[in-house]
């Protein structure tokens, strides 16, 4: 739906510094845009939990770190998540790519498409479903708004067949 260099320039308007990342099919190929661009510093971690507990110390360090992971792993690392958001109530953002969410039709049964959406509301992020390109402007007015209010907040991206 995106490419690395629009992700890449997007990230860097909004001013993240960090991008805490787990590649998927769908999201690492913006890895190497990202690491190239000379305003974002890409820092990849072996495990979805990993990824929140880096961003935090990096949050905690100055920086303006974003996780970049896919919901499956969203539900991998929960109990960081946890510490990182609401017990040290640190403001983190987040892109959750939405695995299978284009592909509803050729592929019933995947259960992303059943907890995705109600664990981003359980763990009470200010979240907006990303399905489609003319989108793009929602997600800096989205990330925008949670950082003024200095609350967590994410974005999750349609994956699938485009």
């Amino acid at each position: 739906m995106f490419s690395g260099p629009q992700i890449a320039d997007f990230l860097a308007d909004v001013g993240i510094t960090h991008v805490v990342a787990v590649a998927d099919s769908t999201l690492g190929p913006w890895h190497p845009a990202i690491a190239a661009h000379p305003q974002l510093r890409l820092v990849r971690v072996c495990r979805e939990g990993e990824a929140w507990a880096v961003a935090g110390g990096l949050y905690l360090g100055g920086a303006t770190p974003l996780v970049l992971i896919q919901c499956t792993g969203l539900f991998e690392s929960g109990d960081a998540l946890r510490n990182m958001v609401h017990d040290w109530k640190l403001p983190l953002f987040c892109m959750i790519g939405y695995r299978s969410y284009l592909n509803q039709d050729t592929l019933p049964g995947d259960t992303c498409l059943e907890f995705t959406e109600p664990l981003m509301d359980a763990w009470r992020f200010d979240w907006r479903l990303i399905k489609s390109p003319d989108q793009f402007d929602e997600m800096g007015v989205h990330y925008r708004h949670c950082a003024a209010a200095r609350t967590s907040g994410g974005l999750v991206i349609a994956e699938g067949r485009a």
